[in-house]
C-alpha cells in the first residue's frame, strides 16, 4: 500500500485536509467556490450556504485522518480512498473532488467499505 506525503499533494487538498483537521468551518467553506455541489449518498448540497449546513454538521464529528489509502489526480480532478476516525471511530471514506480556479466545485463524498 502506498504512503503519501499529504503535503506534496494537490494544493487544494492539502487545505482541505488541515482545515478538517482544525475543526475550521471558515478555512473548509474558503476551499469551495459559490455555486459548489456536494453529493453523498444523503442527497446533494447545492450551494455553499448549503454546503456550509453540510460541512457545520461534519465537523461535530470530529474528522480526523488517519490514513490516506490511495489518491490519483489529473490537473482539475482528485479521487481518494481513507480511513477516517469520526467521534474516534474509523470509517473509510472515498470522495472525488473536482477543481476550478483553485477551489472545490463540485465534490462527491461517502463512507463505508
Amino acid at each position: 500500500m502506498a504512503k503519501y506525503d499529504i503535503s506534496a499533494l494537490h494544493p487544494v487538498f492539502v487545505r482541505q485536509m488541515d482545515a478538517l483537521a482544525a475543526l475550521d468551518i471558515e478555512a473548509v467553506m474558503k476551499n469551495y467556490t459559490e455555486d459548489a455541489v456536494l453529493v453523498r449518498f444523503e442527497g446533494a448540497s447545492v450551494g455553499i450556504e448549503a454546503v456550509r449546513e453540510t460541512f457545520t454538521g461534519y465537523l461535530t464529528l470530529k474528522p480526523a485522518l488517519v490514513e490516506l489509502q490511495e489518491y490519483i489526480e489529473t490537473d482539475d480532478t482528485i479521487f481518494y480512498r481513507a480511513i477516517m476516525n469520526l467521534n474516534g471511530a474509523p470509517e473509510h471514506a472515498f470522495g472525488t473532488l473536482i477543481v476550478r480556479d483553485g477551489r472545490i466545485w463540485r465534490q462527491t463524498a461517502g463512507f463505508g467499505s
